[in-house]
């Protein structure tokens, strides 16, 4: 339990700090808010004063009746002056609270967008998602609880205590002695009972998003194996666990609830008998009764709002927490300070003495690895799985940073780069092309957005995709599903390599996914490639043997070591070489597993 006090402490600390940071964009419209709203409230703190004025004025008889109008007077104009504060609050309160969702849910999506890959790998996009949608609204609810109602609550607070403690010192003790435990109360069970249960509860509700998102975003693969009924009792395992917790914090607020009001009780007893006997010591006239009671009737409202106000408080801040810190998840890679464009013209990349390890590798990858491939070369990298071939990839798109050593695009050390203006500058052709749910235009247009109809057709004409693409109903403007599910993968190949050929970089990184295509497909896909090598630095994953023989040079990767370069005739003549293994073996397969891998 005090593991969790510390994580509630803390995730009430950092939430605050978070909102405070959001307020202070707009001061001016903020303090407003603040002062709207606490003028209206001492209104409310001074109408039971002149109601017991107004009774004693009654009660005087026939001479009292002009000071009784001017008590309703004086209560009706209070009562007009608190109606158009506090809808100047309400009314400040819509654009800073919009101001500040708006601006969280863009910094979450900025954050979220460059965060390291092997981040977005271990993470449920679905989850993702419902953090910064949850946390988005429970900013709305952090504002309305705080500016709107704890505010005032604290308001009424210190103005009755103070009142009643100018006419009756015993009463101010009372009724200050009664608030002061029941804010304590509120708190306590706020953070030690409330706040772990509740974090408990949106963990499971996290998770439950993340299975949704993952069952019906790969619901093809599903079907294809007829596993409905598996994915629902999946889902009914979680469901289960997440039932328990929630209704476990559900009866945690509801014990809560009822131990507040009776406090709420036993302090209205205490306030109502002391009335009573300053009455009947002559200490307090009839009016003051009602003042008195009329004060204390305003203060329980705020009182008894206090204690959902404080749990709507804490849930906010549980529900903002995941969103916070996601706020605080370190960059994999940043840009550094004054960082500026790369300018590539030729092509020419160079590794010199990488050194390079995975989060949590004691030992690296690549250690002290030395290539230069020259501008305008095709080149093939071959190998096993875990070999080391995507990673040669990723460190040149600067996907992570280097341990040791620098890797050169003509000449510029790209860790000194940008590293958008990097990768606007390498044309990237997947093994498995994924596209966004628009159409397909806007998907070959991504990485020039700007390029004209003519452009687009052009780029898919070069990648054989303009035929299949004219004869859709609707063309380019045909929308392709979720990921281009809408499309077989000989068609989402197709599209993918018109982007690269529209965006028309020096450098082209080329996954080469064929294997699982028709015949057709891929004798379209091959003669589009073909064209796309030309006259650029290529860098080929190979997979068959068909594209590697065209290529310039091969280079032989094994746990991290390129352990044979040259071009694929000369490789071939080393009769105990890995590559020759490798062909060797794949001519005597139908698949060719070693090369696929």
């Amino acid at each position: 339990m005090a593991v969790n006090h510390l994580k509630g402490r803390s995730a009430l600390r950092i939430v605050f700090a978070f909102a405070w940071g959001k307020w202070r964009r707009r001061p001016a419209l903020a303090a407003g808010v603040s002062a709207a709203m606490s003028a209206a409230t001492i209104t409310e703190v001074f109408v039971p004063l002149f109601a017991g004025r107004m009774i004693d004025a009654l009660g005087s008889g026939p001479d009292g009746a002009d000071a009784a109008w001017v008590t309703f007077g004086t209560i009706a104009a209070l009562g007009v002056i608190m109606v158009v504060l506090r809808h100047l609050a309400w009314w400040g309160v819509v654009p800073l609270t919009q101001s500040n969702m708006r601006e969280t849910a863009a910094d979450a999506f900025y954050r979220v967008q460059r965060l390291s890959s092997d981040w977005h790998a271990n993470s449920f996009s679905g989850s993702t998602v419902r953090k910064i949608t949850r946390g988005m609204w429970a900013l709305d609810t952090l504002n309305d609880v705080l500016l709107l109602a704890l505010l005032p609550s604290l308001v009424v607070l210190i103005g009755t205590v103070a009142l009643l403690g100018v006419h009756w010192p015993v009463l101010g003790v009372v009724m200050a002695i009664g608030a002061c435990l029941y804010a304590g109360l509120t708190v306590i069970l706020a953070t030690h009972v409330l706040a772990p249960a509740a974090r408990l509860s949106n963990e499971w509700d996290t998770r439950l998003g993340g299975m949704l998102a993952d069952a019906i975003g790969t619901n093809a693969v599903v079907k294809a194996f007829g596993g409905e009924a598996r994915e629902d009792a999946r889902l009914s395992a979680l469901l289960e666990k997440w039932s328990r917790r929630t209704t476990r914090t559900w009866m945690f607020f509801t014990w809560s609830g009822s131990g507040q009001f009776a406090l709420l009780w036993l302090m209205r007893a205490g306030v109502t008998g002391t009335a009573l006997w300053l009455w009947s010591i002559g200490r307090a006239s009839a009016g003051d009764v009602v003042y008195v009671l009329t004060s204390y009737l305003v203060l329980h409202g705020y009182l008894r709002d206090i204690g959902q106000h404080v749990h709507q408080l804490q849930r906010s801040v549980n529900e903002m927490e995941e969103l916070v810190r996601l706020h605080d998840e370190p960059l994999g890679v940043a840009d550094r300070p004054g960082a500026g464009p790369i300018r590539i013209m030729r092509g020419e990349i160079t590794f010199d003495a990488v050194t390079f390890r995975y989060g949590g590798h004691e030992t690296p990858l690549y250690d002290g690895l030395n290539v230069r491939i020259p501008a305008g070369q095709r080149v093939a990298l071959v190998g096993r799985s875990g070999s080391g071939k995507t990673t040669f990839v990723k460190l040149l798109q600067r996907l992570y940073d280097v341990s040791s050593g620098e890797i050169r695009i003509d000449g510029q050390n790209i860790a000194a780069s940008q590293q958008m203006s990097l990768r606007r500058q390498i044309a990237i052709v997947p093994q498995e092309p994924v596209l966004f749910h628009r159409t397909l235009a806007e998907n070959i247009a991504y990485a020039r957005p700007d390029a004209s109809h003519a452009e687009i057709e052009r780029a898919a004409q070069l990648a054989n995709a303009h035929d299949f693409i004219s004869a859709l109903p609707k063309g380019y403007r045909t929308l392709v599903g979720e990921r281009g599910v809408k499309l077989s993968g000989g068609e989402r190949q197709r599209v993918a390599l018109a982007r690269a050929f529209l965006v028309d970089a020096p450098i082209l990184v080329l996954d080469e996914a064929t294997s699982s295509l028709d015949s057709e497909s891929e004798a379209l896909i091959q003669d589009a490639i073909q064209r796309l090598l030309i006259d650029r630095t290529a860098i080929v994953i190979a997979h068959r043997l068909s594209t590697v023989r065209a290529l310039d040079r091969i280079l032989v990767f094994d746990k991290g070591r390129i352990v044979e370069d040259g071009a694929h005739v000369a490789l071939l003549e080393r009769e105990d070489g890995q590559y020759r293994r490798l062909f060797d073996r794949q001519a005597g397969m139908s698949s060719g597993n070693e090369l696929l891998s």
